[in-house]
């Protein structure tokens, strides 16, 4: 009984004094909360960018269509000069992942149906293919529409919360009408024909 009373009191006196030894809290905390910090500052950061990214890219879809919407005739040097025009929007980001497409568009007046006249970018659309996505509002008929369309994947700086290897793809699209003329003609397809 002797030897369990000498034993118990030093265990007791080791429990009380760990139980009142406070120097390893702040550390301890700091192990817990650091990890949930860092993933909600780069977090941030990146969302940040993301959004100031699709902003841009908003802003390049309704520059394409705006500046080709106030020509009566366009070349394919007046084109590559929307695109470079255009791209400068996109600064501080790089300009390398964007691709970007101006199509004019017929509204067929009996169908209400959007075909396209002429396409050039990235993706040019077929001569007389139906563009499907074009808002209701907009299909008046024997009308046509200058449609620019801009799509960005979006790499993070950092990859700490997004994906560097997947990233993301932001994309918008914007219509105008012709300005100055009932059409814009391509001067490699000639005069505004139907199709």
């Amino acid at each position: 009984m002797r030897l369990s009373s000498l034993i118990s009191a030093p265990c007791r006196r080791l429990l009380r004094d760990w139980a009142a030894d406070c120097r390893g809290i702040a550390a301890t905390e700091f192990a817990f909360i650091v990890p949930l910090m860092l993933v909600l500052f780069f977090g941030t950061v990146e969302f940040s960018s993301a959004i100031a990214v699709d902003r841009k890219v908003t802003l390049m879809a309704r520059t394409l269509s705006d500046l080709t919407s106030q020509s009566t005739t366009v070349t394919p040097g007046n084109i590559t000069n929307f695109f470079t025009a255009s791209s400068s929007i996109m600064y501080p980001y790089d300009t390398t992942p964007v691709h970007a497409t101006i199509t004019e568009l017929y509204v067929d007046p009996a169908t209400l149906k959007a075909r396209v006249q002429w396409s050039s970018g990235y993706a040019a659309k077929t001569p007389g293919d139906i563009v499907a996505d074009v808002p209701t509002a907009l299909l008046v008929g024997d009308t046509y529409l200058i449609h620019g369309e801009v799509k960005y994947k979006y790499t993070p700086a950092v990859g700490y919360v997004m994906s560097k290897s997947t990233g993301v793809t932001l994309g918008d699209v914007a219509y105008t009408r012709p300005r100055q003329s009932t059409c814009v003609i391509y001067s490699v397809d000639g005069a505004c024909t139907k199709k």
